[in-house]
């Protein structure tokens, strides 16, 4: 019997496969648009890139003595470093994209990157030192806030081409497909600023849920506001290609041709 999920889905799991193994490889190639948005779509994974090494040591100990493998002192390093990689192939990628096109934009991107690697360094010193309100609380507060700023301004401004001036609805764009669903653009701009800020549960209070719900809540929000970014980016993809002739929407009738094509077909 012919099973349906290899007959139509094994190219794009093929593609998929490809095209996570490019992100393993960067730097050493061109840069494309698939590369940079597959790298995006892990930055929104920190929560399960980082509970990989939790999941190989509960099942190393034994899923009931799970706790144990949280709350060893040295666990933390391996936990940011499976946090911090996507951010670090979206850094090389950006000074990659620099090279060759010398464009400043990239490193300015970069930059939003590397200020995520340090937010999370911040983070996890700050929760292997008890998560306690001390110095390392406040370098993680000050980081969090300039990444989750940078990320989000980055988001209208570049990844989604937003707050442009006079056009039809205000802090839009003039061009748009979603047409018939505009009020989702002002949800997404408000859910995205916030969900980017959504670091600010983890902060110690007495009436905060468990810490671990807290981690689930985060990373399903997360997960969430990555979903919405994509119609979004894709849109504006499309419509960057659309202004740069890369791709058309439609081909104008009647045909025009000039003199020379004219007389090039009655030569013939």
């Amino acid at each position: 019997m012919i099973n349906p999920f290899n007959l139509f889905f094994k190219s794009s799991r093929y593609w998929l496969i490809k095209s996570i193994s490019k992100l393993l490889t960067s730097g050493t190639r061109r840069v494309e648009f698939a590369d940079f948005w597959m790298g995006d779509q892990f930055c929104s994974l920190v929560f399960t890139l980082s509970n990989l090494y939790l999941f190989a040591c509960s099942y190393t100990i034994g899923f009931e003595n799970w706790r144990k493998c949280g709350s060893a002192a040295r666990t933390w390093p391996a936990a940011f470093i499976l946090a911090m990689l996507p951010f670090l192939i979206r850094v090389i990628q950006s000074i990659k994209r620099y090279v060759d096109s010398k464009l400043n934009t990239h490193l300015i991107n970069g930059g939003k990157y590397l200020c995520g690697i340090i937010y999370y360094l911040c983070y996890y010193i700050w929760r292997h030192q008890g998560s306690l309100r001390n110095t390392s609380f406040a370098f993680w507060c000050l980081f969090g806030t300039l990444y989750s700023v940078y990320a989000s301004a980055w988001d209208f401004w570049m990844d989604w081409s937003l707050f442009r001036p006079h056009v039809k609805y205000p802090f839009l764009r003039a061009e748009l497909l979603y047409t018939d669903h505009i009020p989702l653009y002002y949800f997404a701009i408000i859910s995205n600023a916030l969900i980017r800020f959504i670091w600010v549960i983890y902060i110690p209070s007495a009436s905060a849920p468990n810490m671990y719900l807290r981690f689930f809540i985060a990373g399903f929000l997360e997960m969430l506001r990555r979903w919405q970014w994509n119609f979004i980016r894709l849109e504006n993809e499309h419509l960057g290609n659309m202004d740069q002739y890369r791709v058309t929407r439609e081909v104008p009738l009647p045909y025009s041709f000039d003199d020379n094509h004219l007389r090039d077909t009655d030569d013939d």
